[in-house]
């Protein structure tokens, strides 16, 4: 029987690891792996302390502190399910029990599921454009998506490539006028408004995608080699029981403790329904889970 069962080898997870080891408690990380959303990001200049890194070398000495502590690490687990039976949380039908669980499992893209977008992926289509996006230097590319991810996405790719496609399928952007100016204002820059994507298209890699007008009666080919899909996140809590309380796109919603609806357990990071997905954020919220963990702990042992 364990302590506390954290789940997820990344932003949230791993601090709270390493404070769970610091405090000497009897507790597991399970983790996929630590390739997730951080390991695919380029630069990083927001981590405290280090003015330039990017995702794997950060995730790299994420790992190397772990070693340091000695941290009770099984990699290559997928958390399918989660249960509490009375005061013990089972996971994976009781493969793991613990007295309590922090969930910092993250969020993956949201795919367009066209026909293509699979065959293509890491051959031209990608979800990350500062990972990306350089490979593509001088050439022609597509952002898809209506928020500010894709914006950021379009600006970015606008100082290196040749020519820019930027895809919605509403008739106006949803994020911030300061960078829809932006991004309007760059001459490489195309912005193509109430259009659906329908097919990636090539051979060995992305030659072509193939849109229609919002009607759907008209179909175009845009000549591309690259397409960055930018249309949102989806949470990682499919494990969940229906009695933990999510929001309408299926992340937890916690309060400032980072509880959950469900006595002693956990969330944090981007699993979960606080507004901003950054790294640093991840972190704290990752911390913050943990002493309330403790908290939790030991109103248990007192009880």
């Amino acid at each position: 029987m364990l302590d506390l069962v954290i789940i997820g080898g990344s932003a949230a997870g791993v601090p709270a690891s390493i404070y769970a080891a610091r405090r000497g408690l009897n507790f597991k990380l399970l983790t996929k792996d630590f390739n997730g959303e951080l390991a695919t990001s380029g630069e990083i200049g927001n981590w405290p302390g280090i003015p330039k890194t990017d995702g794997l070398e950060l995730m790299d000495n994420f790992r190397k502190h772990l070693e340091f502590l000695k941290v009770p690490t099984e990699e290559g687990v997928e958390v399918s399910k989660i249960e509490k039976r009375g005061e013990i949380f089972e996971i994976n039908g009781g493969a793991y029990q613990a007295k309590s669980v922090i969930l910092a499992s993250g969020a993956h893209p949201r795919l367009l599921g066209i026909p293509g977008e699979a065959e293509f992926r890491n051959k031209g289509v990608s979800y990350c454009t500062t990972c990306d996006g350089p490979i593509f230097s001088g050439r022609t590319v597509a952002t898809i998506g209506g928020g500010n991810s894709a914006l950021e996405s379009g600006l970015m790719l606008a100082d290196i490539c040749e020519k820019v496609y930027v895809i919605n399928k509403n008739d106006k952007f949803k994020g911030d006028q300061v960078l829809i100016d932006n991004l309007s204002a760059r001459k490489n820059v195309e912005i193509l408004y109430s259009v659906r994507t329908k097919e990636i298209i090539g051979k060995e890699f992305v030659e072509s995608l193939r849109y229609s007008d919002a009607a759907g009666h008209t179909l175009h080919d845009l000549r591309v080699d690259g397409i960055f899909v930018h249309i949102g996140m989806i949470a990682n809590s499919a494990m969940l029981s229906s009695d933990v309380q999510k929001n309408l796109a299926g992340e937890v919603i916690v309060n400032r403790k980072g509880e959950t609806s469900v006595p002693g357990l956990f969330a944090a990071g981007d699993v979960t329904d606080l507004p901003f997905k950054q790294n640093p954020i991840a972190a704290g919220m990752g911390v913050t889970a943990l002493l309330s963990a403790v908290s939790y702990l030991n109103r248990m042992t007192n009880d």
